[in-house]
């Protein structure tokens, strides 16, 4: 399935397994010929389409960033958490988009992989660079250049995430590898791997001594008959979307492949998050305007607003994800002073080596 696509960079540059060819030349769009009339002069609103539990509500006398943007600019924002998996969100969107029709949205957030597939077939718009400087000055380097936008003249950054282990410590004694949940007996039928093949396959590509940026035809069929083996030993109990939490907490498995956010937000004191041995994958999900939207001058306040720092660390303060702007560590001195030391949330990005070895696409 995912033989012949690429396009990582070491450590935490974006888009690991990165969709580089999407052949569906009926549907390719250009988008200078697929634009809409922008509306943001005399309509102040926008509709941004985006993943469940991933910004900041109002509570009391918490007044969100979202609120916080409204209230500054005067945009109502139509925000919708629609999107629980990128393939089923494209399935909504392909036919509009394919043919040149309208979306009925002015922003989403896809992860790296379906970012590159929709803005290699003409789906987006590219971004004016004069209405988002803050994008291009306060963009960590990490996630800068990826391979599919390397100028970021279609995409933004909304979070990132890393994906590794997470283990039930109430349940099970510590785990530290990959290839301990393929192989531990005491784990057997009770761990759950991705259905993101991006990041688990890359797990099984180290595993196996491959590079996930490089690596030959015989080194992908020794990590999918290690998969397929573990598969029919019964060590993998299923493969799941980000519902492995409830399982975990539960008890009723005991050990899974994750991804940070969840575990950070589950509020269980007895499920852990770690690096995996073999290393850790980290992916983003990127804002983008699609064609046809009506709004994207105000999309672009938006994207604008949120690349503004203490407004970032403020928001990687409620969802635990890493931030993608610089100076949010410095801001959220303000925000909240107990939080700026706390690694998952914001990592010190200028030595990924500290950090990862490598990366992949969620």
């Amino acid at each position: 399935m995912l033989k012949g696509i690429g396009g990582s960079a070491a450590f935490l540059g974006v888009s690991g397994f990165a969709l580089t060819r999407f052949d569906t030349p009926d549907r390719k769009q250009d988008p200078a010929t697929c634009v809409g009339k922008d509306l943001s002069a005399t309509q102040k609103k926008l509709v941004f389409s985006n993943w469940p539990e991933y910004i900041d509500e109002d509570d009391g006398d918490y007044v969100s960033t979202l609120t916080q943007f409204e209230k500054d600019t005067g945009i109502d924002v139509q925000y919708t958490a629609d999107i629980n998996d990128n393939s089923e969100f494209f399935a909504k969107v392909s036919n509009q988009l394919g043919s040149c029709s309208s979306s009925k949205r002015d922003l989403f957030a896809l992860t790296d992989w379906m970012a590159a597939r929709m803005i290699q077939v003409g789906w987006i718009q590219p971004l004016d660079p004069a209405n988002v400087p803050n994008l291009h000055a306060n963009i960590i380097d990490s996630l800068a250049k990826p391979e599919w936008d390397p100028k970021r003249e279609f995409s933004a950054p909304w979070q990132s995430g890393l994906t590794g282990i997470a283990y039930n410590k109430s349940k099970v004694g510590e785990i530290k590898s990959f290839k301990e949940l393929l192989t531990r007996e005491d784990l057997k039928g009770r761990i759950t791997l991705l259905t993101e093949m991006r990041d688990t396959m890359g797990f099984l590509l180290l595993i196996n001594g491959a590079d996930p940026e490089k690596f030959t035809d015989a080194q992908w069929q020794d990590s999918i008959d290690m998969l397929k083996k573990a598969r029919s030993d019964g060590q993998i109990r299923r493969f799941t979307g980000n519902d492995y939490v409830q399982d975990l907490a539960a008890g009723n498995i005991l050990a899974c492949e994750a991804w940070s956010g969840d575990i950070a937000n589950a509020g269980d004191e007895n499920l852990v998050w770690i690096p995996p041995e073999e290393g850790i994958m980290i992916w983003a999900d990127n804002m983008m305007v699609p064609n046809l939207a009506e709004h994207q001058a105000n999309a672009e306040k938006l994207i604008n607003y949120y690349y503004e720092p203490e407004v970032a660390a403020k928001l990687a303060d409620y969802n635990s994800y890493i931030c993608p702007v610089k100076g949010a560590q410095e801001a959220m001195e303000k925000v909240n002073p107990d939080n700026v030391e706390n690694e998952p949330d914001l990592p010190d990005v200028r030595d990924t080596r500290s950090i990862a070895p490598l990366h992949g696409a969620g």
